[in-house]
């Protein structure tokens, strides 16, 4: 039997991207979190033409957790267009550490699904940690 929790996230992450606002990069990613209550967050990247003012999808997820009550991430699944694994940028992998795990996963996905699976730890190995800062 196969674990069809990555896939949910696949399918809000691939939802999510059809929403992107990127109409000077041509370049729209999708991003989903599922938090540690379950629950799916998604977001899309979204430009403005003051560039490079717009924000990440995995920025406006990490937003729609917050403002849904949540605060920390079990999962995240990440999905471009025009890429067939699309890691986050650098900065939206401290983004990501500042609600994870370092056993959190991140799902990197194309067309068709997951196709690999990294820790946070291994995505940002010497990530800020909010607690050296207070």
């Amino acid at each position: 039997m196969t674990d069809d929790r990555p896939h949910d996230l696949f399918e809000a992450a691939r939802e999510a991207m059809a929403k992107a606002h990127a109409p000077y990069s041509r370049f729209p990613v999708g991003a989903a979190i599922r938090d540690t209550d379950g629950n799916i967050h998604a977001g899309a990247n979204i430009e403005v033409i003051s560039f490079p003012e717009g924000w990440c999808a995995e920025t406006t997820a990490i937003g729609h957790m917050i403002m849904a009550g949540a605060s920390r991430i079990a999962e995240v699944a990440v999905i471009a267009e025009k890429l067939d694994l699309c890691s986050p940028c650098g900065g939206c992998r401290q983004r990501l550490a500042e609600f994870s795990a370092p056993d959190t996963l991140i799902h990197l996905c194309d067309a068709e699904g997951v196709k690999k699976t990294v820790r946070m730890d291994e995505l940002l190995p010497l990530a800020f940690q909010t607690e050296t800062i207070g």
